[in-house]
């Protein structure tokens, strides 16, 4: 059975921010840094990345609160200090510039990095990413709010709740939600740390920066399943381009990763900002 709870032969960590950031990187070409989603890790653009390794340096770094990166001492977990920590870990790696293609929690995190950052970033690739205030937060996510189980979450995320979370993520034809999966994120989310870190952050109050959204001026692919609903970054970042999949859920990254693949590939070759090697 794998471990997924320890470094693999390909890891590698950096201090940043107080962190021991782990990450995983290879290929060769422009630079292209892949942000996972919340209760997710770097594991999430496995095929992803070994599909656009060929074209690019492809970067990704478990988040903060995440993966064998682990919690933050200061338990902050607002979107503008992830966007400030991923800016600084690129710094740390000396990569000047470079695009970003990030799901849910990881396409939020990239555009903020668009605004804040907006001369180092060369594309910002959004795969259902998240940010606009949410009409309705998760289940999986509600339930960390609720004082009373607060305390136990910490102390215990059952798998059974994990793998549920994960069905419910993705489309009703999928069939990518497996022991091994799940086997991955219940692991990784019993790291030590990881579950309080999951439930600060999910009782983070995060700042509504959605007004700012119109002044991203980095070339934008936003990839979108058609179930989800609620974000309106196709329309609020100038000249950006959106690609809808009809059939799949949340997870597109590992649901598609093919497509997911193509799609980034071809905007980041024909984006006139991005040079080819």
């Amino acid at each position: 059975m794998s471990t997924w709870s320890e470094p693999q032969p390909d890891s590698r960590f950096v201090a940043v921010d107080g962190l021991r950031i782990h990450y995983k990187r290879a290929g060769r070409g422009p630079a292209l840094v892949l942000l996972h989603g919340s209760a997710s890790s770097l594991q999430h653009f496995d095929r992803v990345a070994g599909l656009l390794e060929e074209s690019f340096d492809v970067i990704r770094p478990d988040l903060p609160g995440f993966g064998l990166t682990g919690p933050r001492k200061d338990r902050d977990y607002r979107i503008p200090t992830y966007a400030a920590t991923v800016a600084a870990f690129l710094v740390a790696l000396g990569v000047p510039r470079y695009a970003v293609a990030g799901n849910a929690l990881g396409g939020n995190i990239a555009w903020n990095l668009a605004l804040d950052h907006p001369l180092r970033l060369t594309g910002l690739v959004l795969v259902n990413a998240t940010g606009y205030p949410e009409k309705e937060m998760p289940a999986g996510m509600r339930l960390t709010r609720n004082p009373l189980l607060r305390p136990v979450l910490r102390r215990v995320m059952p798998r059974g709740a994990i793998e549920r979370n994960l069905r419910s993520n993705v489309g009703p034809r999928s069939t990518i939600v497996d022991d091994v999966m799940v086997d991955r994120a219940h692991q990784l989310m019993s790291r030590p740390g990881n579950r309080s870190a999951f439930v600060d952050f999910c009782n983070t109050d995060q700042p509504d920066r959605t007004a700012q959204i119109p002044r991203i001026a980095v070339p934008t692919l936003v990839l979108r399943s058609a179930s989800s609903n609620g974000q309106h970054f196709a329309r609020d970042i100038p000249g950006a381009e959106e690609v809808v999949h009809r059939h799949r859920g949340h997870l597109l990254p590992e649901e598609e990763p093919r497509w997911v693949a193509d799609v980034i590939a071809k905007f980041l070759g024909s984006s006139a900002d991005t040079p080819r090697h």
